[in-house]
């Protein structure tokens, strides 16, 4: 039977989706479970949700186990097949409200702070070092077992690991599977969703819907440009920064309009408030989600502990498609998170890239996509400079490097002057303490 490491098991909700696929997917239902934490309440608290799922959904198949704490990770991974990535490192507080109160202070906002920007920066440096723990462990005790990278900065983590270490790393989005339904009914055309066929790659977060089409072969794109630009003149929405993406450069992407309006220097703008009313731009939004999952959380998990009652059906998370397609040899496609080397030819090769690729039991197998549009290249370029000077510091050390990574951040240069973004990432490090020793 199968061996599914899950680090950061303390993100309940995560593990339960992610696991509790598996526990709905044949080939895996008989698999050993760790669960591996550092916080052992929250650890707790996942061993007794995904013991309901096993017991109510899965008749006790799977065997469940925890592992608490650093002394206790290695065992975790020993003889491990799949190991899922879910780990924050410094968490909501008091990393990521240090990552959102300081720029602040320097006239810099943030809306998820989690992928790019100074925010995406400092979460990457404090997590690559928990990262390469992983690897040698992973490097001693499961040589073999693949690495399902869900942490976000996931270009840069994933890059990391695909580089600088021999643990055989895919990262994994949830935006992918979702990107064109969502366009599709945001736009009444749900007539269309059944049956069609699209092209997808880029990077994540910025990875673009290239091609899209009906069952029969006719380009939907002319229509979907010409419902975006209608709405976006005509009504206030969640998604107008995406579709302001389709109007200027032809193309829609797969991540949140949130997300993507702090990946450039064009929405964001401390002497144009104007925009963010214009674009709908949901300022400090990852904090005020994390405060209401908080909250949110805790009522939910009283009310799965109170009777037990707790059940699953498979989500469209890749995680689980990828472990049965790699032990059935039942081959399955996804978009995931791997190195270039020459997948889109007109992006460095050693660039993190999201591109379609197709699951066997011999692993994961990426296609080559070719070039992308010299304006959609150019766009991924201005975030993988940043990414690549990142994981540069990371490997070397160097704090140079930090404000090199953060000089180059589109929407962090549009807004500081150099000794601005030099200072801010001062304070920044010194703020994180001990999750920054390495850059000090």
């Amino acid at each position: 039977m199968p061996k599914i490491t899950f680090m950061g098991a303390g993100s309940t909700v995560f593990a339960r989706n992610v696991l509790g696929d598996c526990m709905c997917t044949p080939a895996l239902r008989d698999s050993e479970i760790a669960l591996y934490d550092i916080d052992q309440k929250r650890l707790e608290e996942s061993e007794i949700i995904l013991g309901a799922i096993n017991k109510n959904t899965n008749e006790g198949r799977a065997v469940i186990k925890t592992y608490l704490g650093v002394e206790n990770r290695r065992e975790a991974l020993r003889d491990a097949d799949f190991v899922v990535n879910a780990i924050q490192v410094g968490g909501y507080d008091p990393c990521t409200i240090t990552d959102f109160e300081i720029p602040k202070k320097y006239g810099l906002r943030q809306t998820i702070g989690d992928t790019l920007g100074i925010g995406g920066i400092m979460r990457a440096l404090r997590t690559i070092p928990v990262l390469r723990d992983f690897a040698e462990d992973m490097s001693a005790v499961c040589p073999d077992a693949w690495f399902l990278n869900y942490t976000n900065p996931m270009s840069m983590l994933s890059g990391y690991m695909q580089r600088y270490t021999s643990v055989k790393t895919v990262g994994l989005c949830h935006s992918v599977q979702v990107c064109s339904d969502h366009l599709l009914k945001d736009l009444g055309m749900e007539n269309v969703l059944e049956g069609r066929r699209e092209l997808i790659a880029g990077i994540n977060h910025m990875a673009w819907l290239l091609e899209i089409y009906d069952k029969d072969g006719n380009d939907l794109y002319p229509e979907i440009k010409k419902r975006a630009l209608e709405k976006n003149r005509n009504e206030k929405h969640k998604d107008m920064v995406r579709y302001e993406y389709i109007h200027r450069l032809g193309y829609y992407c797969t991540e949140s309009s949130e997300h993507n309006a702090e990946y450039n220097p064009w929405f964001i703008k401390s002497r144009r408030p104007d925009l963010i009313d214009t674009y709908n731009i949901p300022l400090d939004e990852y904090p005020r989600r994390c405060i209401e999952q908080i909250e949110g959380w805790e009522k939910e998990k009283n009310d799965i502990l109170k009777d037990g009652k707790v059940t699953h059906e498979r989500s469209k998370e890749y995680a689980s498609y990828i472990m049965e397609a790699m032990v059935t040899n039942v081959p399955y496609k996804i978009g995931g998170n791997v190195l270039n080397e020459g997948l889109i030819t007109n992006l460095p090769q050693d660039a993190c890239v999201e591109v379609p690729c197709l699951i066997d039991n011999m692993g994961v197998h990426p296609c080559q996509v070719g070039r992308l549009p010299v304006q959609l290249a150019a766009m991924n370029m201005t975030n993988i400079g940043a990414q690549l000077m990142t994981i540069e510091a990371a490997v070397t050390k160097k704090r140079e490097a930090i404000y090199q990574a953060a000089l180059l951040d589109p929407h962090t240069a549009a807004e500081l002057s150099v000794d601005e973004i030099i200072a801010m990432c001062d304070e920044l490090i010194d703020a994180h303490g001990d999750y920054m020793k390495e850059y000090r």
